[in-house]
Formats: structure tokens, sequence, C-alpha cells
């Protein structure tokens, strides 16, 4: 609960405004209290005669309420029963007019506390996921974090953000209520307060688990979400190969164990409002008993005791709803625990605390006996890497899956560490970069176009706070893009969906090509853009990449070997190591395994 207190620090002003409200509304409420006295009296006896004389001064309830006796009875001889009655009325109006109004005022104040709280956790996470390394995606289930963002968030606003203004209102409320009933009776008080606690020992063993199971609730519901989002992105194979009855019974079988648990939850939330209610009209009987034997034998005036039932009815109901909050504040721990388990989590790639100021790059990138094992992996991914790269120079990565070519061009732009050795550029370890300056020399593109939901304009662009509408468009014209973007809709205006789901592969890969031409990077990281193309495709892809590979120093990662035949140095790679090195002749030469793979793609 502590945690949350972090998020209230930018709302002072408004959560003073809202305890100044809540202060100056239980006043009114428990003014309220007293002045239903008065009110009872004239109700109930017969007009008297008005005392020749007030009652001498003096301390304590008896004094106040014959004061009190006195003074309306005044006011009845001067202006009669009825008028005396309106007079009454009107100032009850007057005082429950107050306190509704500054009731609204708390409310009024509290709501843009309670929604700038949410809106501050969900950009948190958001800002912390962005930051958080490759390595822990690659642990958790993106739908479980994108449970957190949506529904863990919405439960804290539910359960303990939107209760905050009550429990900030109701224990003033009931503080009020319980110094009227003591200033009246503290024998009865005493009795009222042994009974409550007594219920209250009752319903608090009944929330007791909510927190527990919150937790496990909103964690079948990120299993849930994992599901849908495995379910979205994978339909084509789910079709292709029957398994939708498969699918359906795996979600079936997570959705009922969600819908168990949430019953459970849900029983026992229900249960808080019936028992409180049921444990409230006990105390309520008992008190009635009670209190009446005080009436008639003489220590409390009829009117004195209603007034003291309706003051322990301004404690029942706030308890009641202080009660049901609290409950609520137990289920949505478990939902405000796993998102700080994402706000926790560590961020193991950072910015040195002293980096060393970056200029153009001048020399080469060199890999210097790097090694590097992904968690839980049981071995290495790579292991003992040395190579160069030479400014404008190509090396080309080639070998079978799993040999540990994408692991290399990971730890490039530190999207990993190395765990052994170190990567240099210019002979600077890039660990001693700050990571804007280290990937702002770097262009990726990859196997998989990543596109984003927006227009190609702003895909192109991406990421580049300022560019020039011509260096855009003479950007996809080097990439062979701005013909087929001429004929959309609205051409460089046009929506391409998402994941440019509107696109062809090859219109789909060129866009990429054409985002890493306009922000120009000397070092570029290529994972083969080519090898899930068609011939056609391929020919305008390869075209572009020429363009882009142009006076650039590059790291190629090759499935199709006939594309590389021209780089400076190919690396082949088996099981995390170098096996062979050389360029495309020599190697063909030797007659190793790099021959092989050739004459292997050439059948």
């Amino acid at each position: 609960m502590f945690q949350l207190l972090r998020y209230y620090r930018p709302f002072k002003r408004n959560i003073l405004l809202a305890i100044a409200s809540n202060l100056l509304m239980s006043a009114f409420m428990v003014v309220s209290i007293p002045v239903l006295q008065p009110f009872l009296q004239i109700l109930f006896q017969d007009a008297p005669q008005a005392p020749v004389a007030p009652p001498v001064r003096g301390w304590g309830f008896r004094h106040l309420e014959q004061q009190s006796t006195w003074f309306f009875h005044q006011l009845i001889a001067q202006h009669g029963r009825e008028k005396a009655l309106m007079l009454v009325c009107v100032f009850l109006i007057l005082v429950f007019l107050g306190k509704n109004l500054f009731r609204y005022l708390s409310m009024y104040f509290l709501a843009p506390v309670r929604n700038g709280i949410v809106r501050d956790i969900r950009q948190k996470l958001v800002n912390k996921m962005l930051l958080l390394p490759l390595s822990y995606f690659s642990e958790e289930r993106k739908g479980d974090l994108m449970s957190r963002i949506s529904s863990d968030v919405q439960e804290i606003e539910w359960s303990i953000v939107g209760v905050i203004e009550m429990i900030a209102r109701e224990p003033l409320v009931i503080l009020g209520s319980i110094a009227f009933m003591a200033f009246v009776s503290p024998q009865l008080l005493l009795f009222v307060l042994g009974l409550m606690v007594f219920s209250g020992i009752i319903i608090g063993g009944v929330g007791r688990s909510l927190r527990r199971q919150s937790g496990s609730a909103q964690q079948k519901l990120g299993n849930l979400g994992a599901l849908i989002e495995e379910t979205l992105g994978g339909l084509r194979i789910i079709k292709g190969f029957n398994a939708e009855q498969w699918q359906a019974q795996r979600y079936l079988n997570e959705n009922e164990a969600y819908a168990q648990t949430m019953i459970g939850l849900y029983r026992r939330k229900d249960l808080a409002s019936p028992l409180s209610e049921f444990m409230g009209i006990c105390v309520v009987s008992v008190l009635l008993l009670f209190g009446s034997a005080q009436v008639f034998a003489g220590n409390l005036t009829a009117a004195t005791f209603l007034t003291f039932l309706y003051a322990f009815y301004n404690v029942i109901e706030p308890a009641k709803s202080l009660s049901g909050a609290l409950y609520s504040v137990r289920k949505g721990m478990g939902a405000l625990e796993r998102v700080q388990e994402v706000l926790d989590a560590p961020i193991d790639i950072q910015d040195p605390e002293n980096p060393l100021e970056m200029g153009m790059f001048q020399d080469s990138v060199e890999f210097r006996n790097v090694s590097f094992k992904y968690p839980n992996a049981d071995k290495a991914a790579v292991s003992n890497i040395s190579f160069r790269i030479p400014r404008g120079k190509m090396v080309a990565l080639v070998g079978a899956s799993g040999a540990g070519k994408s692991t290399l061009a990971d730890l490039l732009p530190r999207f990993y560490d190395v765990q052994e050795g170190g990567i240099y550029i210019d002979g600077v370890d890039i660990r001693k970069m700050r990571l804007t300056d280290l990937r702002r020399l770097m262009g990726i593109v990859s196997q998989e176009a990543i596109l984003f939901n927006d227009t190609v304009l702003n895909n192109i662009a991406f990421g580049a706070v300022e560019f020039d509408r011509a260096e855009l468009e003479q950007a996809a014209k080097a990439a062979n893009a701005h013909a087929f973007i001429s004929d959309l809709p609205e051409q460089y205006e046009t929506n391409i969906g998402d994941r440019g789901s509107k696109l062809s592969g090859g219109q789909r890969q060129r866009l990429t090509i054409a985002r890493a031409l306009l922000k120009n990077p000397p070092i570029l990281i290529l994972d083969e853009a080519t090898s899930a193309l068609d011939s056609e495709s391929e020919q305008l892809v390869q075209a572009a990449l020429d363009h882009l590979l142009t006076n650039r120093t590059a790291l190629v990662i090759a499935h199709r070997l006939s594309t590389v035949q021209f780089a400076d140095e190919i690396l082949v790679m088996d099981q995390g190591r170098i096996i062979e090195r050389g360029t495309h002749e020599s190697l063909m030469q030797t007659g190793g395994t790099y021959r092989k793979l050739v004459e292997l793609q050439a059948l």
C-alpha cells in the first residue's frame, strides 16, 4: 500500500483540498446529530412553559441538554410549535446541504488524483518495459505483460485508488460520531464498542485470503491474455494443422481455472456487505435493549437515546463502507504486486556512470574474445569469438540455425551484454558508451519486417525527431519503394495496418530499408532481408540493399550465400564458434564447410 504513496506527490494541492472538504463535511455531519434532538423534543413533547431563567453555567452533556431544552422552549413559547419546528427543519436542511456540498467537493478534488495515479502507473509500466533488456522478455509471456498493463492497472483503480477517497472520509465521520456518543453517554458507548469489536473480529476473518486469491486470479488472467496473443499470432499455423479444437481446449482449461478462482473470490467479497449488515443489526438490537433500560431507569431521555441511535447509525454506515473498501484494497493488492514486479525488475543494460563522448565513427568495429550464454541455457551461444570489421567493409556470418549468428548481431547494439571479452568501436568498449550514442551509429534491417500500425511516412521516419520530406522521399526511391507508395490511396499518408498487413512482403521489407537509409547510419546490421521473398521481390529488395550497403561498415547475417559472395570476409559459424573464415574464393578453394553449404544451396 505504501508503494502507492509516491504517486500521490504530484497531487498535493488536490489532496489538501479534498482533506479540507472531508473535514468540513464531517463537521456538518457531526453537527447534524445534536440538531436532531430538539426536533424530537418539539415533536414528542407537549408545549411546555418556558423557564423563568436559563440554567446556571456548567459543563457536561446534562447541562448542554438543559441549555438546549430551555432555548427551544423559549422558541416554542415565542413563535408556537409549528413555527419552531419549521425553523429547526430549515436549520437541518442547511446543515445537510453543507454536508453534501463538501462531500461532492471532496470527490471533485479527488477525481484528478484517482485518474492521474492510474495514468502515471500505466506510463511508468510502458517506460519501464521500453527500458528493460531483451533478456527479460525472453523469460516473460507477452500476453501476461499486456494483462499487467491493462487489467491489473484497472484492478488497482477499482480496488485501491477508487476507494482511497472513502478511506480518507469515513474515519473522520466515525470519529466525529463516536465523540458525540461519548459526550452523550460514555457508558453506552463502551457497550457499543465492545459489540463492534466482537463483530469486527468475525468480519475480519473472512477477508484474510482475499489478497492471496486476487494475486492468483490476476496471474490466471495474464495466462488468458498470453493464450489469446499466441492464438491471434499463430492463426495460420493453427488452421493449417487443424488444431482449432486443441487450441480451444487449451483456452477452455485456463478459462475454467480463472472462472473458478473468481467465483471463490467474489463469494468472499460479496459476503462482506451482508455479513457486516447482519452483525450491525445484531449490535443495534442489543443496543436497543440496553438503551431502553437506560431510558426506563431515567438515565437518558427518549429524545437523547434516539439521537444516540442516529449517531450510532452514522458510525455503522461508514464502517460498512470502510469494511467494503478494505476488502477491495486486499483484492487490489494482488494486482499491485504484479505491477510492482515489473516496475522493480532490474535493468541490467544501462548507461555507464561516466560515459565516454563519441564522435563520428572513424576506424573499425572489433569483437575480442567474445563469449555469451543466454539465461537458463545449458551451453554458451557464442564462445571466444574474435574478428574485426574495418570502416567501409562488410563481414558476413554464415552457418546453420543456432550457430550463434543472430546472437553476435544482438551483442553489437547491446541488446544483450557480453559476459567475457568485449566489443570495441574505434578502440572504445561499447559498455563505456551511452546507449543512445551507440545505437545512433547503427541501422538494423531484420529478416522480419518490423512495421507499425501507422502511415507510410511515419514508418520510414520512425524514431526521427526532425526530418526533411525531400530526404525521406529520396530514401524511399533508393529503397525502390517510392513507386508502389505513389500508387497507394493516400501515398505517404496511407495507413499500412497492423504490422504492415496491407502491404506485400517485398513492400514491407523495402520500407524497412528506406527507414535505415533515412537514418543514414555508418554501421549496418543486416539479417538477410531477401530469404523469405519471391524472385521478383528479391531482386527489388536486393537492389535496395546494394544502395544501403554502399560505403557502410556492415555485419551481415547470410541465409542465401549467393548474396554475400562479395563480402570482404565471411565467417563460417558452428555451435557458437568460428570454424572457417576468408573470402568467398578462398573458402571455396579450401573445400570445407562453406563450400558444402554453397553446393547444397545450388542443388
